[in-house]
């Protein structure tokens, strides 16, 4: 099979970049004898932002670059000239991207919108040049500041798809024949279990040129919450869903038994699912008549808006579209700003290749030892 394009989590390597030194050096012009300290100051490291862009829908263009790492400040020199700023590194995502720490599984940081910007790594500070330590009592100082030394982290990057309405079922219940009648998407369509294997995402005309997006999540099954399937690994992008739209086909042994195990699957993988609206659609429909249908319609869950749908013969789309649409603009809707991200068990996760740290040279160790010292000896001094 060809490996898909469809990456929702990456792991990479961040380092910002390390500050330069401030400069100790001393006015020597002609005719101007002991013209005093003039070192400028050290400029900063670069830092590593995260920036989301809707024009990204998956995290592929990561997957091959897994080391980020800014530049370093300049240091300073002579005539209190200050370094050179280091270049900060932008890691664009697509919007949707939650961040947790690689080795210990706590999350860091989300992004949900386009242009927001996010600071994942700080660049070290520029340590101060000796003109910034001349005083009346200390007219010569021979001494200047290291610069901060740069921060560096392991992370892992995971894509949970932000849409309006998502699809949620057993296997081949219908979910991606649905998408492919409502919208133009074009999911694989076929008479087995797990034929998708990757989530898919629709825009859904309405009326009045409104539309909303719909995501085709690939078939849960009972225990996906604990790992079962493929639900666990993609169960994530429910959360980011604003309505859930349970999906269950008429020829089930028992329709309300069905949509409790898929209630409860993502009840138990985060009970934060509980507050979210739900539809519920029973599909393949078409072989009902209105005797059956009537008969069925008593035994649903109680307080759950229903709608009978085929999507081959076009039965109850409409009623579906009208439903979705009100139901995702009332007041209460689950809102994305409100999830709250639990840590997550980073021994669940498979990359491709061991997390590989790029070592220092010997300057930057240097660097960072004699930055240590500066401040150890500060503390001694009472400075």
């Amino acid at each position: 099979m060809a490996e898909s394009n469809f990456v929702d989590y990456v792991k990479i390597y961040c380092r910002s970049g390390k500050g330069g030194r401030g400069s100790s050096h001393f006015r020597r012009e002609k005719y101007i004898p002991k013209g005093g300290p003039d070192g400028g100051d050290g400029g900063r490291g670069g830092h590593v932002y995260l920036c989301g862009n809707r024009n990204y829908w998956t995290l592929l263009h990561l997957k091959y670059e897994r080391h980020i790492m800014a530049t370093n400040g300049g240091n300073g020199s002579a005539k209190r000239s200050t370094g050179k700023d280091g270049e900060d590194r932008v890691i664009e995502v697509p919007c949707g991207t939650v961040v947790y720490d690689a080795d210990t599984g706590e999350f860091i940081c989300d992004v949900t919108r386009d242009g927001e910007r996010v600071m994942l790594l700080k660049g070290g500070r520029g340590g101060l040049g000796n003109f910034n330590f001349k005083t009346s009592t200390n007219q010569a100082p021979r001494y200047a500041q290291p610069g901060e030394p740069a921060m560096e982290r392991n992370v892992i990057l995971q894509l949970k798809l932000l849409a309006d309405v998502g699809l949620v079922g057993f296997p081949n219940a219908g979910k991606s024949t649905l998408l492919s009648v409502v919208s133009a998407a074009k999911p694989k369509i076929a008479n087995y279990p797990f034929t998708t294997l990757e989530p898919n995402l629709g825009i859904v005309s309405y009326r009045d040129g409104r539309s909303f997006v719909m995501a085709d999540i690939p078939g849960i099954i009972e225990g996906a919450s604990e790992g079962k399937g493929l639900g666990l690994r993609f169960l994530r992008h429910i959360e980011r869903n604003s309505l859930l739209l349970f999906m269950v086909p008429a020829d089930a042994d028992d329709i309300k038994k069905e949509y409790e195990i898929l209630h409860n699957e993502l009840v138990k993988y985060n009970p934060e699912l509980l507050d979210k609206r739900r539809v519920l659609a029973i599909t393949k429909s078409d072989m009902l008549d209105e005797e059956l249908i009537e008969a069925l319609a008593r035994e649903l869950p109680e307080g759950i808006p229903y709608v009978f749908i085929s999507s081959i013969t076009g039965l109850g789309i409409t009623e579906l579209k009208d439903l979705l649409w009100r139901e995702l603009n009332k007041e209460t809707f689950h809102e994305v700003e409100r999830i709250v991200h639990k840590n997550i068990d980073v021994s669940t996760l498979e990359f491709d290749d061991d997390e590989y740290v790029f070592p220092m040279d010997d300057d930057e160790e240097e660097d960072d030892e004699e930055y240590q010292a500066y401040w150890d000896d500060e503390e001694d001094t009472g400075k």
